[in-house]
């Protein structure tokens, strides 16, 4: 359970952090509500409707250690972090991992705080640690990926802590990226080859 502190909110609001803020929007509780209400009775009545696989896609660069990853709206090209070789002109892919997880936590607290006529504004950061030996090859014991990975909230609002406790946990519960992380679901990789004529 979280342990909110009103000191600690009212220190949130003075603070000036990097990271991503939490805007206000024009959306309000009876629009997201009336928004979502046939999605989920969809849902309800049609399980099935409720299953989408997400994809994501990213084009290998043919000069630079790099992929062009389609983000809907533009393309991010990532590299090579600076720990392992690149210039950090290009995206890392871990940041962009990170940078999910904010965007997703972000957007699930806004909603839960609309749906609960919450008002609310701030940052979300996550932060995560990496022994760059593992993804290196330098150690064998030394894990490759995130060995420790933070979500932190740095909130305003004049919503008693309790509330933002009860925002925040159902934020927790359902933030599609963080749950994905914290559960480690069932991946598969699959290679196709197409031989390249000479």
């Amino acid at each position: 359970m979280l342990d909110v502190d009103e000191t600690v909110l009212s220190a949130f609001a003075t603070r000036v952090l990097r990271g991503s803020r939490i805007k206000e929007v024009s959306v309000n509780r009876d629009q997201l509500r009336a928004t979502q209400a046939p999605l989920k009775e969809s849902y309800r009545v049609a399980p099935g409707e409720a299953l989408i696989t997400l994809r994501a896609q990213g084009e290998l660069g043919d000069e630079e250690v790099s992929c062009s990853v389609d983000v809907g709206r533009s393309m991010v090209e990532a590299g090579l972090h600076p720990a392992t070789g690149g210039s950090g002109s290009l995206a890392c892919s871990g940041d962009m991992l990170l940078q999910a997880l904010v965007a997703c936590a972000g957007v699930t607290l806004r909603s839960v705080a609309i749906n609960r006529g919450v008002e609310i504004s701030g940052l979300v950061r996550a932060e995560g640690d990496l022994d760059f030996r593992g993804t290196m090859g330098v150690d064998p014991d030394a894990p490759v990926g995130f060995t420790d990975i933070r979500l932190i909230f740095e909130l305003r609002s004049d919503a008693s802590p309790e509330e933002i406790e009860k925002v925040v946990a159902t934020t927790e519960q359902y933030c599609v990226v963080l749950q994905t992380l914290k559960s480690s679901p069932a991946s598969t990789l699959i290679c196709s080859l197409d031989h390249a004529s000479s």
